[in-house]
């Protein structure tokens, strides 16, 4: 990909943080599901750190390499034309100059932006300190600038998702961060986390920025969610679950029953899955 296109691309998908409709991202895990995803008609792709992680064979939270995410991320920009993101964890490293190291790395393969979250891979359901994580993101953008690739980061704020604090706390608590990361350089928010429609509209009005919602059934809907001013919404690995679901039932009904039923419902034309690639 050349320097201009990612450009491009990068430019793009900021400006799709800030203008309708809604940036909805199913997100993905290999090659096959990001085209797929781009052919549905999707704007950007995104991918889930658990799905790339379990196509490899791997349970999430960093199990596997930087070289293993690298390569992952080089397949799917190599077939797509739409904006992609990536979801790095924390970043695959034990100090700052690690962490750049993977981005730079991750902005190589073409990839124009990621989500950086705030947990700590080395404590169970433990938080950076907003000072470091304030110095990691003023960093990541220091080297997008450096790069001159206008890279979005989506700053993750895992206060909800890991239950910080007395529940009383933990909007305030996250509000701090989510301030603190957009002042450092981060582009939009991520309080991740199965949030009320009540707590998701405190927090657009809160968060002085673009935030992102982990969407999935039953609710909010895609609409409702766009009406609370929401600017993006993830799937995380809810797409890939919901597809080895499907999977696991044509499994079940080939040994139970020996009929076809569930493998044709909703299956790729010979053509389509031929053409799905074109080298």
């Amino acid at each position: 990909m050349s320097s201009t296109v990612q450009k491009e691309r990068a430019a793009q998908f900021r400006r799709f943080h800030h203008e309708a409709p809604l940036l909805v991202l199913p997100n993905v895990w290999d090659a096959a599901s990001a085209r797929i995803i781009e052919q549905a008609g999707f704007r950007a792709i995104a991918t889930t750190s658990s799905g790339v992680a379990a196509a490899l064979g791997y349970s999430d939270g960093q199990h596997i390499s930087r070289d293993m995410l690298i390569e992952a991320l080089a397949r799917i920009t190599r077939v797509v034309a739409c904006p992609v993101t990536a979801d790095i964890e924390a970043g695959y490293g034990n100090s700052i100059e690690e962490v750049l190291q993977t981005v730079k790395a991750v902005i190589m393969t073409g990839v124009v932006g990621i989500n950086i979250e705030d947990s700590l891979k080395q404590q169970e359901k433990a938080l950076a300190d907003v000072s470091y994580q304030v110095e990691l993101l003023k960093a990541l953008r220091e080297l997008a600038t450096s790069m001159d690739v206008p890279f979005v980061i989506n700053a993750r704020v895992d206060v909800f998702l890991l239950a910080i604090g007395e529940p009383e706390s933990r909007f305030e608590h996250a509000v701090q961060r989510a301030n603190a990361y957009l002042q450092a350089g981060a582009d939009c928010i991520y309080p991740i986390g199965r949030l009320d429609r009540t707590t998701i509209a405190n927090l657009v009005k809160a968060i002085n920025g673009p935030i992102n919602i982990l969407g999935g059934p039953p609710e909010p809907t895609l609409p409702e969610l766009a009406q609370l001013g929401v600017a993006r919404v993830s799937l995380a690995g809810g797409l890939m679950r919901s597809v080895l679901g499907h999977l696991r039932t044509i499994a079940q009904e080939l040994l139970e029953h020996g009929t076809y039923t569930r493998m044709s419902a909703a299956a790729l034309s010979g053509s389509e899955f031929s053409s799905l690639f074109t080298k």
